[in-house]
């Protein structure tokens, strides 16, 4: 499902227990210097990950000063984040002049510690080749170094190397729970373009050797991952971000099925076995 970009007014896009991707949560919060957003999400964990700006947050009377340093937009620095257990009661406060804050989260059962991961806690991954036009670098800010620490909430932000090329290749789908081939996952993203009048597409084939669906994604799309393999790509000449919500219905470590007529891929792409290792 896609949804173009609109105001959401510090709503949800995704609310908890939605009819399509009920284990994601997912609001854009936008904040001027001094303004508030007190949030709490009964049932679900979620990160606090400042697209641009900085803002101070309490989670519970935890405080975790001046997080994120982005000017201008996502490719301006490194990104930082906040965990916040399940239903805490969270205040930000917008530091900076403006800020825009990803909320993410991941429907869970159990209350843990809140933390908060800084630039030198991000893992970082790049894999892909510029020849097999499937080059990117991948930020995890909830990924495999905070497994010990988050329910079953991944983190992370994706970015294309270069202007063009895919992504999410070779298409992949996660779900339907059979271990150990696969876990059932849902997963939103929200896309970003360099410049922002680029735009690129996003596949979704929900079932092996029958037609898909394509959708036109531009600055500002959400896209919801439900069922079925899911590449995206960008045009040429532009570079691509996403920012990546991943919920696991029975762990948090990803498995991710192969599309087996592209699987032999696998083998032909640079690092993405390292890749896949990250989502855990």
């Amino acid at each position: 499902m896609h949804i173009a970009p609109f105001d959401n007014g510090n709503q949800p896009i995704v609310d908890v227990d939605h009819d399509l991707v009920p284990l994601n949560y997912f609001n854009i919060v936008k904040l001027t210097k001094g303004e508030v957003f007190d949030y709490a999400v009964p049932g679900y964990e979620t990160c606090i990950v400042p697209a641009t700006g900085t803002v101070d947050v309490d989670v519970d009377g935890a405080a975790f000063a001046s997080l994120g340093h982005r000017v201008g937009d996502v490719w301006g620095g490194e990104p930082e984040g906040v965990y916040v257990p399940v239903g805490a009661k969270t205040r930000m406060t917008c530091v900076s002049d403006t800020a825009e804050v990803f909320v993410a989260g991941a429907k869970y059962d159990q209350v843990l510690e809140p933390f908060d991961v800084r630039e030198d806690g991000i893992d970082r991954v790049q894999y892909g080749s510029d020849d097999t036009k499937t080059h990117r670098k991948i930020k995890h800010i909830l990924g495999a170094n905070q497994h010990d620490k988050v329910g079953r909430l991944l983190v992370s932000e994706l970015f294309t190397v270069g202007a063009g090329g895919w992504s999410g290749f070779p298409s992949h789908k996660h779900d339907t729970d059979r271990l150990p081939e696969e876990t059932r996952h849902d997963e939103t993203y929200n896309f970003r373009f360099k410049p922002n009048h680029g735009s690129g597409l996003q596949m979704l084939q929900r079932e092996d050797g029958k037609a898909g669906d394509a959708y036109h994604i531009v600055d500002g799309s959400t896209m919801l991952i439900d069922k079925g393999y899911h590449p995206c790509a960008v045009l040429p000449g532009y570079e691509m971000y996403y920012f990546t919500i991943l919920g696991g219905l029975s762990q948090r470590s990803l498995k991710q099925y192969f599309q087996p007529s592209h699987a032999d891929q696998l083998h032909t792409i640079p690092g993405i076995m390292d890749m896949v290792a990250k989502f855990k």
